[in-house]
């Protein structure tokens, strides 16, 4: 068992665990962040990533004790119910999920990918940034509409459009 401390969605926060334990083992089964989800174990998904930093990372793929002060930010971080962010708001307008599975996982890769984009993104762009999430529902198209309808949404509040 090791103390580990981190921030997490803005917060500071120290779990006693194994530091081999995997993040998102830590964030799941600990601080009952359930949002990421555990699909392949092998970071081929994406179904479970968080952003450390501002990267988007697989959390099945790290250990915790490699988190050790960083700050992670996990899909409940990004925005809530009476607050979203523009990214989720976007695939609500759009529709741009089916069983809702991959969908936290694209949310925070497609996060990622705005935070210095300039302009309305293209179809292979977004293809490229999403390259790690799979959906086996949606066929992508409402989710490639859902980020450029993001991109512009961003850019209007911003006063860039």
């Amino acid at each position: 068992m090791k103390k580990i401390q981190f921030h997490l969605n803005g917060k500071k926060e120290t779990v006693h665990c194994p530091p081999a334990k995997t993040l998102l083992e830590v964030l799941r089964e600990d601080m009952g962040l359930t949002g990421s989800k555990e699909c392949c174990g092998k970071g081929e998904c994406g179904s479970c990533s968080v952003l450390i930093g501002d990267e988007a990372i697989c959390s099945c793929l790290i250990l915790v004790g490699q988190v050790e002060n960083e700050s992670i930010v996990t899909v409940e971080g990004i925005g809530l119910q009476d607050n979203m962010d523009v990214v989720q708001e976007a695939f609500i307008k759009e529709g741009a999920t089916q069983c809702g599975y991959c969908t936290p996982g694209i949310i925070v890769a497609a996060k990622s990918f705005l935070k210095d984009i300039e302009h309305v993104p293209t179809v292979e762009e977004i293809k490229t940034a999403l390259g790690g999430n799979l959906c086996r529902c949606t066929g992508y198209q409402k989710i490639i509409t859902a980020i450029q309808s993001a991109a512009r949404n961003k850019f209007a509040l911003s006063g860039e459009a």
